[in-house]
């Protein structure tokens, strides 16, 4: 393998992770938002990677294939008085679990810096090498 193949394949895990953490963060945002006057709650949004062929031998990266809506029913809390509140009182609430999204942040952020040593660590053996050849 090319030393120059690991800064592809761990770009594309710093790309992928890139993505995971913006999704992670807009589920966040939306973690406390109430359904609006067209009855539908902000859905919980999870992205989806993909094993993507890097090289003829055999060395793969990741992709991001595909951002999808969570199906679970959003959160429902009794509450008259509130203006989104349906016909029998209650307001329907995001299907966002802050608690997983923080585990879901944590991983992704751990998996991005990881990605980034391994390719200052490729370039800081680039540099070594090529200070070999000077000496």
């Amino acid at each position: 393998m090319s030393m120059f193949n690991i800064f592809h394949i761990a770009g594309s895990a710093v790309s992928a992770q890139s993505q995971r953490l913006n999704t992670v963060a807009t589920n966040l945002a939306n973690a406390d938002t109430a359904a609006g006057p067209d009855g539908k709650s902000f859905k919980a949004r999870q992205v989806v990677f993909q094993t993507v062929p890097m090289g003829d031998n055999g060395s793969a990266g990741v992709k991001v294939v595909q951002v999808r809506e969570d199906t679970a029913e959003g959160r429902r809390v009794h509450d008259p008085g509130n203006p989104n509140a349906d016909g029998n009182g209650y307001v329907t609430y995001s299907n966002v679990n802050p608690v997983e999204e923080m585990v879901n942040m944590i991983s992704a952020s751990r998996s991005y810096q990881n990605n980034i040593e391994v390719m200052n660590t490729a370039k800081t053996l680039l540099l070594k090498t090529l200070q070999m050849g000077q000496g």
